[in-house]
């Protein structure tokens, strides 16, 4: 069985895991040593300046993490057209969609 793991990176991994989820908060920063083994870093949008958080996150993960930007919930109608417009810029991000409002399934 694949076991896979969403996680701010604040607290220390335990267990093992196939993929790790990195989704930072602003308010406390991932441990140092959760940026290197991260599958993937997911950085959530509010406003302009995240994407700049975003980039400083990416310079820390692996080469071989892949990169998204979700736009936040209550922002998505604000905050999708500018992540998709900086994803044109820089492909090396993806859009990540919470599906499950869209449809709105809890």
């Amino acid at each position: 069985m694949k076991t896979h793991i969403e996680t701010s990176g604040a607290h220390p991994l335990s267990g093992q895991w196939d993929w790790i989820c990195l989704s930072p908060k602003k308010f406390k920063a991932p441990l140092p040593g959760i940026l290197p083994v991260a599958s993937e870093l997911k950085i959530v949008v509010f406003n302009k300046s995240d994407f700049d958080w975003a980039e400083k996150y990416a310079a820390l993960v692996s080469s071989s993490c892949k990169l998204y930007l979700q736009p936040e919930w209550d922002k998505a109608a604000e905050m999708t057209a500018l992540i998709i417009d900086y994803i044109r810029n820089n492909p090396k991000w993806e859009l990540s969609l919470q599906i499950h409002k869209y449809i709105n399934v809890p």
